[in-house]
């Protein structure tokens, strides 16, 4: 139920006046951090930037946990990318000590392949995420957001006594 409540407001901001740009920062934001494991200081960063900033929260979150999934099914690659990164270039070693002698560095938790090799992979891919994402919400409400609006099983669904009586209990207030 949880996910379903963030899939909901995901939808419900591709429906909304937001501005795309902020939409795609945010999935962008929560694709890193789900590629990732969570507990790092540059995760904890980027979510205190999401916080303070005016990117969409829904959109972090729903990306976040979306790519979290995901990111299990390819550990084993990010760690033969973190472990040719971390001890096959011998050209950057000195760089990987002087950096994990900083007092901050243990929290980044850098020394781990898997952390390594999935920062890697969520860095390179983070601005093609945000320009598609961008893109997408734009060519979705100019084009299929109508559409699937006017749908009949959309108006079917939003019809229905079930749903009528879902948006009661979504909307109430809990004080």
């Amino acid at each position: 139920m949880f996910f379903l409540k963030f899939i909901s407001k995901f939808i419900k901001v591709l429906h909304a006046g937001e501005s795309p740009p902020l939409i795609a920062a945010g999935f962008t934001m929560g694709f890193v951090v789900g590629l990732t494991p969570l507990l790092t200081l540059q995760n904890v960063l980027i979510l205190l930037i999401a916080f303070l900033t005016k990117v969409n929260l829904a959109s972090v979150f729903f990306a976040m946990f979306a790519f979290g999934f995901v990111a299990y099914l390819i550990d084993p690659l990010y760690h033969s990318l973190g472990y040719y990164t971390l001890a096959e270039i011998q050209n950057i070693k000195p760089l990987w000590t002087a950096v994990y002698n900083w007092p901050v560095a243990p929290y980044t938790r850098f020394n781990n392949t898997v952390v390594m090799g999935s920062f890697l992979v969520a860095l390179v891919l983070a601005v093609p995420v945000y320009f598609g994402v961008r893109k997408g919400i734009v060519a979705y409400r100019a084009t299929f957001g109508k559409r699937i609006e006017n749908s009949k099983i959309v108006k079917a669904i939003k019809g229905s006594s079930l749903y009528k009586w879902y948006v009661r209990i979504r909307d109430l207030e809990w004080n």
